[in-house]
Parts: C-alpha cells; sequence; structure tokens
C-alpha cells in the first residue's frame, strides 16, 4: 500500500493546479449553457485479439487446433491407444485443393483391435464444461463406406467422465459432409478434456473437430461467449473497434489481419499465427493463433447487437514498425486500398452486389450501416502519411461521408506525434487517433489535455488508453483502484472538450487469467467465470452517464481539473431530463461539496447518486472478489437549486438529478 499511497500524493501534486486554500469552495453548474455536444459514440469499447481474447476467449468454440492448421499439425491434440500402429493416424494436406484449410487426419481403423484409439483435445487451457447444459459437437468426415463410430465425451483432469454421445457417420463418397451431435454436462469443471474415440473398421477422414456449449450469445450456433458479451452489453458502447490493435499491422505484411480471409463458412477461413504468439518473451504462447471463428461478419454482428457503431481498422500496406517496418511500394497500394472499398460494400451494400450477396448468404441481408472506417493503426512517419493520401482519396471520392480514423503514432507526444499532428490536421482529418499508456500521474496531470486544442479542426479519437501501475508492458501492472482513479480524471477532461473529443476506449479488452500477454486489461476471464475491473466501472459508468450536451461546471470560475484534488465535469442527458455531474476526489481526505445549480428552473427533490470508492489504492477485483471494488447507488436529498456532497477518500461519485 506505501507504494500506492506515495503515487497517489504525486499525481495530486503533478496536477496542472496547485492545492488550493479554499478547500470547501462552491461548485457552480450552469445547466442553460450547452458548451459541447457530446457525441454519441464518445465512450466505446476496443477489441484486439491479444491474451486469447477471441480464440480461447469470446469466440465459445473450446477445441483448440479443430482444424490441425497450427504450426504443428496435432498441437493441442494427444493420440491414446495402445492397440495401433504406426500410421494408423495421418496427417495429409490438401493444399492444392483447398489452400485456406489443407490440413486433415486420415484414420485407417481395424476391428481387430477395437475401442482403444482415441483423440483427446485440451482446449485453451483446459474446457471449462458446465453441469446440466448442452453442449453441440460436429466433425467434417470423408470416408469410401461405412464403419467408423466416433464416441465423443468430457472428462475431468482424473479422467472421470463428465458426459459423452455417440456418433455414426452415415455418408460415403468423395465429398465432405458434416456429423452433429448434442450431449448434456454430469458435472462441473474448470480444466476439462474433449475425448474422441475411434471404433470399427476402414478408413475416414475427419476435420473441423468442434464443440460448442449451448449457451452463446443469442443461442447462436458456433456463437460467442455469453457471459463477455453481456459485460460489453452491460456499458452500452457507442462503438466498437475491431479487430485492433498491432493484430492490422501484423509483424510483417504476410501476418496482416486481412478481413476477406474471415467472412464466409467457417470451414473456409484460413487459420494464421497470431503476432502475440511470439512478442514477449516473457510470456512464451506458442499456440496462439487465429481461427477467424470471429470474423468481421461477427463483428459487426455484435456491434449491432450491443447497440454500437462499427469501427474497423484495415492494414494501409504497412506492417508493424516496431518488428519489421515492411511496407508496400506505393505503386502497388491498390489492393489494400480495394480492400477498404470492398469492406464498405460488404457492411452497406446492395444484396446484388459481389459483398453485399455474401454478407445476405451469412444471414444478414439488412446493411451494417458502416459510417466510419479506420486506416491504419500506430503507423507512423512520412511513409505513412503518403499512403494515408491515396487511401483518403480512393475511399472519400466513392463514399464522401465515410468518417476515416488516422493514426498519430504511438506516443501522445514527442517529434512523431507533433509531426502526424500537424500533417494531419493540414489534411483536415476526421479523426485523429491518441493512444496513451502511462503512469497514473500522467493521467492525473493530463486531464486538462484538450483544454487549448482547436476547436474547428480535426476531432480527436482517444483510440486506447490505460493508467500502468508499474510501467508500460510490465507484467506485473495491476488493473488496481489507482489507475482506475486515475483515469476518471482524465476521462472528466475528455469530456469536458467533448467538441473536440468524439470518441475514446480503453484498451486492450480482454485477458485469460491462463493465457495473458499484456496487463492490464479491463475484463479478465478463465474457462467459467468474468469479471469487470475497477477501471471497466469507469467505463461503465461514463458510458451508462454519457448525456449528450456538456455544460460548464467551474470553482472560483475555472473547469474543475485538479483543484483540492478534484475532477469534475457535468452534462444534460434531454432525453432523460437529468443534470448529470460527475466528481473524482482524488484525495486521501473526505470532502464536502456544495453544488449550486443555476440556469435550471427546477431540480427534482431527489438524486440518484452512484459512488465507485476504496481506502485502498491497491484494491483489485477478482474470480473470487469480482466487486471488491463496484458501484453502489443510494439517493440524495436536494434543497432547491443546491447539492451538497460528502464525498470518500479515493472516489469517483455520479449524480443524476432530474430537471
Amino acid at each position: 500500500m506505501t507504494i500506492f499511497k506515495s503515487i497517489a500524493i504525486a499525481c495530486v501534486c503533478a496536477s496542472a493546479f496547485p492545492l488550493s486554500i479554499k478547500a470547501q469552495g462552491v461548485l457552480r453548474v450552469q445547466a442553460d449553457k450547452t458548451q459541447a455536444l457530446i457525441q454519441p459514440t464518445m465512450w466505446g469499447v476496443f477489441f484486439e485479439d491479444i491474451n486469447f481474447g477471441a480464440d480461447g476467449g469470446l469466440y465459445a468454440e473450446l477445441v483448440k487446433n479443430r482444424s490441425f492448421e497450427f504450426t504443428k499439425p496435432l498441437m493441442g491434440w494427444k493420440v491414446q491407444g495402445r492397440k495401433y500402429s504406426e500410421g494408423t493416424i495421418l496427417v495429409l494436406n490438401r493444399k492444392e485443393e483447398q489452400s485456406t484449410n489443407p490440413r486433415y487426419l486420415h484414420v485407417t481403423l481395424d476391428q481387430d483391435a477395437p475401442g482403444d484409439l482415441s483423440l483427446v483435445n485440451e482446449g485453451f487451457r483446459g474446457m471449462g464444461i458446465k453441469q446440466g447444459l448442452r453442449y453441440s459437437f460436429s466433425v467434417m468426415y470423408r470416408q469410401q463406406q461405412v464403419g467408423a463410430t466416433l464416441r465423443v465425451g468430457l472428462v475431468n483432469p482424473a479422467g472421470k467422465s463428465l458426459g459423452e454421445a455417440v456418433v455414426v457417420p452415415s455418408e460415403t463418397g468423395e465429398g465432405w459432409h458434416k456429423a452433429t451431435v448434442d450431449f448434456v454436462a454430469a458435472g462441473t469443471e474448470p480444466k476439462a478434456s474433449m475425448t474422441l474415440g475411434l471404433e470399427g473398421n476402414g478408413v475416414i477422414d475427419l476435420d473441423m473437430i468442434s464443440l460448442f456449449p449451448g449457451d452463446t450469445w443469442k443461442r447462436r450456433p458456433g456463437g460467442l461467449r455469453a457471459d463477455m458479451v453481456q459485460l460489453l452489453a452491460d456499458m452500452k458502447p457507442g462503438f466498437i473497434r475491431f479487430p485492433g490493435g498491432c493484430i492490422v499491422e501484423g509483424f510483417d505484411l504476410s501476418n496482416r489481419y486481412q478481413w476477406k480471409k474471415t467472412v464466409g463458412p467457417v470451414e473456409d477461413r484460413q487459420v494464421e499465427i497470431n503476432r502475440w504468439n511470439m512478442e514477449f518473451a516473457h510470456r512464451p504462447t506458442p499456440d496462439y493463433f487465429q481461427t477467424h471463428g470471429l470474423g468481421f461478419f461477427e463483428y459487426f454482428q455484435l456491434a449491432e447487437d450491443i447497440g454500437a457503431e462499427p469501427l474497423p481498422i484495415l492494414n494501409c500496406g504497412m506492417a508493424c514498425q516496431f518488428n519489421s517496418a515492411e511496407l508496400v511500394p506505393l505503386d502497388d497500394e491498390a489492393p489494400y486500398i480495394q480492400d477498404a472499398l470492398d469492406l464498405v460494400e460488404f457492411a452497406n451494400g446492395d444484396t446484388t452486389t459481389h459483398w453485399g450477396q455474401l454478407r445476405a448468404s451469412m444471414g444478414h441481408p439488412a446493411p451494417f450501416h458502416l459510417k466510419m472506417m479506420g486506416v491504419g493503426n500506430e503507423n507512423w512517419g512520412p511513409q505513412y502519411i503518403a499512403r494515408l493520401q491515396a487511401f483518403t482519396k480512393a475511399l472519400k471520392d466513392k463514399y464522401p461521408d465515410l468518417k476515416l480514423v488516422n493514426s498519430s503514432g504511438t506516443d501522445p507526444e514527442g517529434a512523431r506525434f507533433d509531426y502526424l499532428n500537424g500533417e494531419l490536421r493540414g489534411m483536415h482529418a476526421d479523426l485523429i487517433d491518441e493512444h496513451y499508456y502511462r503512469n497514473p500521474e500522467w493521467f492525473f496531470a493530463n486531464a486538462r489535455r484538450y483544454d487549448n486544442y482547436p476547436r474547428t479542426s480535426s476531432h480527436v479519437f482517444a483510440g486506447e488508453y490505460a493508467a500502468q501501475s508499474v510501467k508500460t508492458v510490465s507484467p506485473d501492472n495491476k488493473n488496481c483502484w489507482l489507475t482506475a482513479l486515475s483515469e476518471a480524471a482524465f476521462m472528466t477532461g475528455l469530456e469536458r472538450n467533448a467538441d473536440v473529443v468524439s470518441m475514446a476506449s480503453y484498451a486492450p479488452l480482454f485477458a485469460n487469467a491462463d493465457a495473458w500477454q499484456w496487463t492490464p486489461d479491463l475484463i479478465w476471464v478463465n474457462t467459467l467465470q468474468s469479471y469487470g475491473t475497477p477501471d471497466y466501472y469507469v467505463q461503465q459508468l461514463f458510458s451508462l452517464n454519457k448525456g449528450n450536451r456538456e455544460i460548464p461546471l467551474t470553482l472560483d470560475g475555472v473547469a474543475v481539473a485538479g483543484q483540492d484534488s478534484l475532477y469534475a465535469t457535468a452534462c444534460i442527458d434531454d432525453s432523460t431530463h437529468d443534470l448529470i455531474i460527475k466528481l473524482v476526489n482524488a484525495s486521501g481526505n473526505p470532502s464536502t461539496r456544495t453544488i449550486v445549480v443555476d440556469g435550471a428552473p427546477r431540480l427534482g427533490k431527489q438524486a440518484v447518486l452512484t459512488v465507485l470508492q476504496s481506502n485502498d489504492l491497491g484494491a483489485v477485483n477478482s474470480f473470487d472478489q469480482p466487486r471488491r471494488v463496484a458501484p453502489l447507488q443510494t439517493s440524495l436529498t436536494l434543497k432547491k437549486k443546491s447539492i451538497v456532497l460528502h464525498m470518500e477518500p479515493y472516489s469517483f461519485d455520479i449524480i443524476r438529478v432530474p430537471l
């Protein structure tokens, strides 16, 4: 705790304002004066397939390496049984016939050695199995004559059965067929495995061996993990950015994210190594690949489900400049630009168009109403500007209303940022994507960052931010109350400058507790559980209390951004006719404040007060204590047009007052 208290003191001292001698000064809200319109997209979420966020996370598939396309074809699988000879199970490659999913298993069965051959899949650090839940098994197969029986089952680490079912593949011939069976689990187990017993005689080919829980989001077959989607839906985000992040760039261009490989039938989507597979020596993840079962169609569908605007980010012909810095010559940009144009058609095009027809064939004839797109991620330098200019011209010529998000590099200051910020504003960029991975002191000190930004130029997308409790890229970073409190203080500055900042999102979003590469992260999961961090609740509270008009809130005539360790902002929600006041007390002492509301005909007698607070700056949530730091709601009695608020130390308070 000592280190966190010392950091908090440093944070307050680093504020743009010194401590005021008027420790209990009156706060004034001017309810009839609009300073800025708050965009519906103000608070959103950023998804990237890092920390096993997709496979092994949001994508509910339980079988790892289901189509044998990992670098080691049987990674995640074990062949068990005594009575089989060499060559009984072979991995064959049909690359000439099926380049996107070339490998499959070729199994020769012998009825003289029955019942002793099986495949065992370990899942993504185990399979989370729930008692009484239905599980759906499927497999693609090919055989010349009927003769094989498949016995699928679930077992706990001790080998005890958790349920099983039998599949008898009945189709024959040259083509591939799909066999399915459902069964109910007899127990709950976070570290189960799936067994696939092979019995009978003859020859059978197997591919796309899959197992999904029955409780996916909206009960969609082959869908998403419901508890993780629910945490997103509970935030009511204004947008969802996907697929990243550095995933977009790849460590080289061959590894870049290509959206066209992620749509269509899942068995035809190309499995690729995940760029985070080998990025961090402190967290090796040789089994980290992308099946693209969660692809661009599913991303758009997810955004629609949770009421968020989709924000896809596309590669602009540049790989990660930290890794390979590979780029295509400007003369070869055409395919990359065409991918962007085709994506708009996929999202919005009529079903008579090529890509619109594909969207319809996947089950969504109506358009997804794509309104914005990102070009490049954390790219920088003149080479980025040149490629961005080509993209911008092509996209704006065909889709003039499409808003484009442009990168300002990796850092919020320095020569790299200054160059890009100047160039992009000279181009009249729609949105400039700024990223901030800094210590909590930086976030406290930068609550005024946008106070003096130009009001009539390009808008800002605070695309990636997260306070780092130790240092950036440290595996020891924690999602503690100090980091969340500092982000809340910073976000009051974003909201207060809503005429400059149109969008903001924390990053990264998800982390698998047994397979992460980067900390801190907004939401943590294991095979059966998920929980929001203190940072999650800060993001959620801002999003749920967004309002649509920012109004003045001052102390001694000045915006509240660090005076007396206090940070504050106010807005009006015209849809509910509420005044919303957000206050952060970054001090270790309690504070009682009087808030006078001017310019309102009258206030309701009761307000709703939501408090997020802990006296322990090092407090973290966990699977055992998922709500150790979580919002508590109560009521607040008002006197005429004034509010008396008692704030606890280290607290984030939100008051909703009916007008």
